[in-house]
């Protein structure tokens, strides 16, 4: 053999080693996922059993306690039995169906926690109250003569004053020529909220909050007027809510008109009970949130009597970009042109795939693998590329270079495996493992679509946390009371959810906006939107959360920023004792 030939063939057996070498690191990689995925699994299982041993203990101690004698004890046995197999199937159906992603990121420096109370701000009112001896008290047990104040110890103390009226009287001045005696003028009264009411900017804007942003239904509001020293009926906290929709009906359908043109949406759909005019009974209607993009943050919610598809297609008419949503058969007419793009969210993937954890473990913890080793690109690309501002803005370019070269080849080998499982054959039709083979199968295309763009996420989280307002919400007030109710909640929900998107004090913002709409009723902005067109009008944008906040910077929502970086911390912790 000559030279040449035996250094092609040394080159080719270096490639050969190379590919091998490369292959071998992924392969140890996807075992690593798989292994930490079933410990995971087995901590979960141990933590259920523990838990199930625990309450199956109790129920025993309070079945054999002192009632014991009152019936047979073979009875009771056999009662027991039956207690315990309802017990433990109940607790099985009502197991978490979504767990967190097994996560792994780098060492981080433990924060030592402050101990003891925060300190009360400086600026509060704050009244003084001095503890004195009296004379006989301060007589010395020696002398007898009076002690003298050497120094003073304090300690403060907060409390509670509740909501105060203050009635606000305006004095219009009329004026009149002395000469001519006639004439007479008299001075305009502002623009008000509700041409008429009683209530001012503040009243409006705390009726609106408390009922949804805080979710106190009406008559709850009435019980706490109440107990302030002035009553106000719910009747007509309702009548104010009606009006005060139709003032804030053309901000939203602007922020409507420039949600539609993100690069990406953000969309779910949550139930809500409607009643039916004059049949006495309540049938099931839905909200839709759709939250826009880091240059349209803006969360606008629309309300359907039904989960038709008619609702997200007239709503998205004219969209084009990305779309990301649930796999529901309703968005398919809109993924039907070339306009509107699909993007799958893989949370939704992934809970298939823990559904199917006992059914089918081995498996199952093999795509759970590949799905945390997805996570675990997006959480270190959170930490290498974070987010500039309260909308999102980050460094876009970058990041889809990044899942470009970590994740897609993460996806290739995810989609080989489940090529590889179907061609087997031994994937049951009717079985949970099915269900999560076809689910991720189907929506393959859509749950890669977001390695195309650094401004796409990868889950729908989102969204989801937007369907919680009202979800919240329901529980309290129970239904809307008809179309034109739900509708005006719609308006309400968007304006609050809007606010705390954008990282605005919701109140702050409602008592500015119900004073300074007032003052565009006679706009074009008022007039496209009572014809019912997109409000192109930018009269109003000054209004927007987002820039009323950089004029307004004193009036952010600083608590929203305390439970962001709680929760931040609270998962660095969770991923150590995960290392652990």
């Amino acid at each position: 053999m000559d030279a040449k030939a035996l250094q092609r063939e040394n080159e080719l057996l270096k490639q050969q080693l190379e590919s091998s070498s490369v292959r071998l690191k992924q392969i140890e990689e996807q075992h690593d996922a798989v292994v930490a995925q079933f410990v995971l699994t087995l901590q979960e299982k141990d933590r259920r059993v523990t838990a199930l041993e625990h309450r199956i203990k109790l129920l025993l101690q309070k079945i054999r306690g002192s009632r014991q004698e009152r019936i047979d004890p073979d009875q009771l046995m056999l009662f027991s039995l039956e207690e315990l197999q309802q017990l433990a199937d109940e607790l099985e159906n009502k197991a978490a169906q979504e767990s967190e992603f097994d996560e792994a990121d780098e060492e981080l420096p433990r924060e030592k926690k402050r101990r003891g109370r925060r300190r009360l701000p400086k600026d509060m009112q704050r009244e003084i109250l001095r503890h004195e001896l009296t004379d006989q008290e301060r007589a010395c047990p020696c002398c007898g003569e009076l002690r003298c104040e050497i120094g003073v110890e304090s300690s403060e103390q907060l409390e509670y004053i509740p909501a105060r009226w203050k009635i606000i009287q305006h004095d219009r001045i009329k004026y009149a020529c002395r000469s001519c005696e006639e004439n007479v003028v008299i001075a305009d009264k502002p623009p008000q909220p509700i041409e008429k009411g009683l209530p001012g900017p503040g009243l409006c804007a705390h009726t609106v909050l408390s009922k949804f942003g805080d979710h106190t239904p009406l008559y709850r509001q009435e019980d706490i007027h109440s107990r302030t020293g002035y009553l106000i009926r719910r009747s007509t906290l309702c009548g104010w809510l009606q009006s005060l929709a139709a003032l804030s009906l053309p901000l939203v359908m602007r922020m409507k008109h420039l949600l539609l043109q993100s690069s990406v949406i953000h969309t779910d759909d949550t139930k809500i009970k409607m009643l039916v005019p004059g049949a006495g009974v309540a049938q099931e209607a839905k909200f839709w949130p759709y939250l826009g993009d880091w240059l349209h943050p803006y969360a606008v919610y629309d309300f359907t009597i039904d989960r038709s598809r008619d609702g997200p297609l007239d709503f998205v008419s004219g969209y084009k970009g990305y779309l990301q949503a649930d796999a529901y058969s309703g968005y398919d007419c809109i993924y039907a042109g070339d306009d509107v793009l699909e993007v799958a969210c893989w949370i939704h993937a992934r809970r298939y795939w823990h559904q199917a954890l006992d059914n089918d473990p081995v498996r199952a913890n093999t795509a759970l693998g590949f799905i945390a080793r997805l996570s675990q690109i997006e959480i270190q690309l959170r930490v290498a590329y974070p987010e500039q501002n309260q909308q999102g803005l980050r460094d876009f370019d970058a990041v889809a270079d990044a899942r470009q070269e970590h994740a897609v080849p993460i996806l290739d080998e995810f989609k080989s495996w489940l090529d590889n499982e179907l061609e087997t054959g031994r994937v049951l039709p009717k079985s949970v493992i099915r269900s999560a083979f076809t689910y991720t199968m189907n929506q393959w295309d859509a749950l890669c679509r977001y390695t195309e763009h650094g401004f796409l996420s990868m889950e729908n989280n989102s969204a989801e946390r937007l369907v919680k307002n009202p979800a919240i919400g329901r529980k309290n007030y129970l239904f809307v009371g008809g179309i034109g109710g739900g509708r005006n909640a719609a308006v309400f929900y968007s304006l609050v959810s809007s606010a705390k998107a954008n990282g605005v004090e919701p109140f702050a913002w409602l008592k500015d906006l119900f004073t300074r709409l007032a003052y565009h009723r006679d706009g074009e902005a008022f007039a496209q939107a009572a014809a019912a067109e997109p409000v192109t009008s930018t009269e109003l944008d000054d209004l927007l959360p987002d820039r009323w906040l950089a004029d307004h910077p004193e009036d952010a929502w600083t608590i929203n920023a305390i439970r962001r970086e709680e929760r931040k911390q609270k998962e660095q912790n969770r991923r150590r004792k995960r290392r652990r």
